[in-house]
């Protein structure tokens, strides 16, 4: 079976949602997935480009008055089963964030003790309002999306972005506290 980038699997997740044009799909990425998966806009209309010529998805086109053409695209059995092959498949590595506050901080002995308490200081901030973004978020799906099929698997995946984040704080807390 033929291999595909993760830009390609992405889209086909979210093509089992109701989101069907570039826009839904882009409003998609970035009211959920953006918090740990990043596509730019300019890479969703190629990759949908690739998966209607890969038979993956279909595209029907709605002619809208007054408006450019409205493309939907529709999964195939293929596209359904090109993604459960790779949703059943093991990750290949454990991936590693890039950070770039613990890179600053790694020669942090090369700047002034303030500057390093004032970098822990705006990132746990940061932190901070991520973690209440979260739990809005959490709020949101809990209430406007039960019943859906697929909210149980967002909520797991906001827990962990929770965790993390959670986790990060108490770490700028004691790493400020050590520094001070």
């Amino acid at each position: 079976m033929k291999k595909y980038n993760h830009t390609t699997y992405t889209i086909l997740g979210i093509l089992t949602t109701e989101c069907r044009s570039g826009y839904s799909i882009k409003q998609f990425i970035d009211r959920s997935l953006r918090h740990f998966w990043k596509i730019s806009y300019g890479q969703i209309y190629p990759t949908l480009k690739i998966i209607v010529e890969e038979g993956l998805a279909t595209v029907q086109t709605t002619t809208q008055e007054g408006k450019p053409d409205r493309n939907e695209y529709f999964l195939t059995e293929k596209g359904k089963h090109v993604l459960t092959d790779w949703l059943e498949k093991p990750i290949e590595e454990v991936p590693v964030e890039r950070n770039e506050v613990l890179l600053k901080l790694f020669f942090g002995r090369h700047q002034l003790k303030e500057h390093t308490l004032h970098l822990l200081e705006n990132y746990q901030n940061q932190l901070e309002e991520r973690y209440l973004l979260y739990k809005s978020i959490e709020e949101n799906i809990s209430t406007t999306s039960q019943g859906h099929q697929d909210a149980q698997y967002w909520l797991f995946t906001l827990d962990y972005g929770k965790r993390i984040t959670r986790a990060s704080i108490d770490w700028c807390e004691s790493t400020i506290n050590k520094i001070s």
